[in-house]
């Protein structure tokens, strides 16, 4: 029942938009400048296949019946109909092989691929189709170059502009970016522009051959750049719309070379989107990236911050069963459990936080002390110093408060730090030092300088340094810098290294004096 209720739409909608774009028809024929239903057709063929080609042979019948009527006689009318459905059939097998549904429209290059069947096809059939008419002798002596000319640009221009927006409302994610673009103040901001410039081409330049017609370029690049292809689909169709009631209205006989320049104008426009489609989708997917590649990065972090509350729910276990061996009961065997009920919430606290940052990219800001933050990361690296031999030094920290997320900051220093020990590797024995300072800046601002006696990065190096995938180390990503500077701009500081003869990096972050809500 649902099959035949979209079929019977389908044919409806056909012929409907067949009778509202018959309009300046050649000789009164199927040879019209704007013809949008093959799109819809088209569409159909894409999301049902082989299956929907009697359907489309059927409405193009239908709709040759019932908007222009049958001439006598009556067979040379049908003849041209099936001539121009199969025309239409053949122009679906090429897109269906050439391109997959699925990626149709997403890219410059399936907008590449669609585009030129779509332009090539209609020439094909324009040829095919109005050289039928001429045999049949539908034509008057010397209409074919004139037919074949206005019946291309009318196919051309309603497949171009109709068939995105068709195959946008057919498919759910289509449907959902138009729901979101519509319902939006900046969508009716581009469509009153699209109005004046309307005004502006048509009213102030058509007397003058149409010189202001580039005015019509404004609402749909702006409509593109913002909104990707889903603005460039509604802009596209309203100019389209508002050009073809200019026509209608002002009675212009240049229709042919205005459909021209709108077709032109519509596909500037899905290359615009297009474009700020894939850019929003490699953000996308970089940023997911990112947050993955960060996942080494807070492991460290994250096995610190659990090892306390882990260890300290064994110490309260541990206490509850010699309680409970003793006999003793009361408060101190109530207080072992809320213990570890405490360290259990703590402990919870901290993997949320950390699957929110892989998800969302949210930081959790609490009033910190700096103190607590250095030596956390720099607790990790003590043992290591004394395996490695190398001097680690971490000096007084001033009595500063942070509005930070803990978790991220830490992430920040152990990487820092890990570069460091990884830097003094290759000097010798007794030369490796690696030192952490903290110093108070004008401004309420704090400095953090991790150095080392590595042997330093020079200017080219350290431009390079805080690039994507970007490591001196050969099981390094090239990520651990990057993330870290991000870190730090989400804090409203930043981070940077200095050219010296040996390693200095500064993290600079802002100071919260007094803990906020």
């Amino acid at each position: 029942m649902h099959k035949h209720l979209i079929t019977l739409g389908f044919v409806g909608l056909y012929v409907a938009l067949d009778a509202a774009s018959f309009i300046h028809p050649l000789h009164g024929l199927n040879i019209t400048p704007w013809n949008p239903a093959p799109a819809l057709g088209l569409v159909l063929l894409l999301r049902r296949g082989p299956g929907a080609r009697p359907v489309l042979v059927g409405a193009v019948l239908l709709s040759e019946y019932l908007v222009r009527g049958l001439p006598s006689p009556w067979w040379d009318s049908l003849l041209s109909a099936l001539i121009l459905a199969a025309g239409y059939l053949l122009l679906g097998e090429a897109l269906a092989r050439r391109m997959s549904p699925s990626t149709l429209l997403d890219d410059r290059a399936s907008l590449l691929g669609w585009m030129l069947p779509v332009v090539f096809g209609t020439l094909l059939n324009s040829l095919v189709y109005v050289s039928s008419l001429n045999l049949l002798g539908l034509l008057p002596p010397g209409g074919w170059l004139a037919g074949v000319r206005q019946f291309w640009v009318g196919d051309a221009v309603g497949i171009t502009v109709a068939m995105p927006l068709f195959w946008w409302l057919s498919g759910e994610r289509g449907l959902l970016a138009l729901r979101a673009a519509l319902p939006c103040w900046e969508t009716l901001g581009y469509s009153l522009l699209g109005l004046l410039a309307l005004w502006v081409a048509f009213g102030l330049g058509g007397d003058g051959g149409f010189k202001l017609f580039y005015f019509l370029f404004l609402p749909i690049v702006w409509a593109s750049a913002r909104q990707g292809m889903a603005g460039a689909i509604v802009s596209a169709t309203l100019l389209q719309v508002g050009v073809i009631a200019a026509v209608q209205q002002l009675d212009f006989s240049a229709v042919t070379e205005l459909q021209m320049l709108a077709v032109v104008m519509a596909l500037i426009g899905f290359f615009i989107g297009g474009v700020v489609d894939e850019q929003r989708r490699t953000s996308d997917e970089l940023r997911q990236t990112l947050r993955l590649a960060a996942a080494g990065e807070m492991a460290g972090a994250l096995a610190h911050e659990l090892n306390q509350p882990l260890t300290a729910m064994g110490a309260y276990a541990s206490a509850y069963d010699a309680l409970q061996a003793r006999g003793e009961g009361g408060a101190r065997l109530d207080a072992a459990i809320n213990g570890m009920r405490a360290e259990a919430r703590r402990a919870g606290e901290v993997v949320r936080r950390l699957r929110d940052f892989f998800r969302t990219g949210a930081t959790k800001l609490e009033a910190v002390p700096l103190a607590e933050i250095i030596a956390a990361a720099a607790a990790h690296y003590q043992a290591k110093a004394q395996q490695a031999g190398v001097r680690f030094c971490v000096a007084e920290v001033p009595e500063l408060m942070l509005l930070a997320d803990r978790l991220q900051l830490e992430v920040v220093l152990r990487n820092l730090l890990s570069n460091a020990f990884d830097a003094v590797a290759a000097t010798d024995a007794g030369a490796r030092q690696v030192s952490i300072r903290a110093e108070r800046l004008p401004g309420e601002r704090v400095s953090i300088c991790v150095e080392d006696s590595g042997a330093g990065l020079g200017r080219q190096d350290l431009e390079r340094a805080f690039e994507s995938f970007h490591s001196s180390k050969s099981s390094g990503l090239g990520l651990g810098l990057m993330i870290s500077r991000a870190i730090a701009e989400t804090h409203g500081g930043n981070l940077w290294g200095e050219v010296a003869d040996h390693g200095v990096f500064k993290l600079v972050l802002p100071i919260q004096e007094t803990p906020r809500p």
